[in-house]
């Protein structure tokens, strides 16, 4: 869990950030990540057959293929037990091989009410311990377009290091130009014992 302020100058309490495994009933989450809104910088909305397949993907993730969950956050009303928590958008880790080395690439999407908040860099630096805890890769990167100014910030604030521009092509057939930005991921503690 991480806490997070307002950036911005605003009061605000302490939001706390959770990461919860995605479920069979997260579909919704997908759904409201589909906006044109949140797909600006990806390319556009997906369909709804894209969405299910998607959510299958997401569903069979595992181990060191990578996880998805959905981003909670303590901002609700307060129930008198402490603020409930609310799903406030979605990330997660997931396998390939860039420039010939296995590493893990990251992607995030926090609900447009929730941004702005350090939410998303928060669920960054908590998808780096559990890539870091699951996995057995070296490397995490996130690839967010070069104009997309609130996505470049986040790696920023969660301590990944850019690396350049690169090119790629997402959705298949539409070209873009991405920052590669990486972070190592901490040795888990049995890496860590001399052998």
């Amino acid at each position: 869990m991480s806490e997070v302020r307002a950036v911005d100058g605003r009061p605000a309490a302490p939001v706390t950030v959770r990461l919860r495994e995605w479920e069979e009933g997260d579909l919704w989450v997908l759904r409201r990540t589909n906006s044109a809104e949140m797909t600006e910088h990806l390319g556009g909305p997906e369909s709804e057959s894209q969405l299910l397949d998607r959510q299958e993907r997401y569903l069979r993730l595992d181990g060191d293929g990578g996880r998805m969950y959905v981003v909670m956050a303590n901002i609700g009303a307060d129930t008198g037990a402490g603020p409930a928590e609310d799903a406030v958008g979605s990330i997660g880790f997931w396998g390939r091989v860039w420039q010939e080395e296995p590493v893990y690439e990251t992607g995030w999407g926090v609900f447009p009410e929730f941004q702005g908040h350090g939410i998303a860099a928060a669920a960054a630096r908590a998808v780096v311990e559990r890539a870091a805890a699951i996995g057995t890769r070296r490397h995490l990167h996130a690839y967010p377009s070069v104009d997309h100014p609130a996505s470049n910030a986040v790696c920023r604030r969660a301590g990944f290091t850019l690396l350049g521009e690169v090119g790629f092509e997402y959705p298949k057939g539409n070209p873009i130009r991405c920052n590669d930005w990486r972070i190592e991921l901490p040795a888990s503690p049995a890496e860590s014992i001399p052998r």
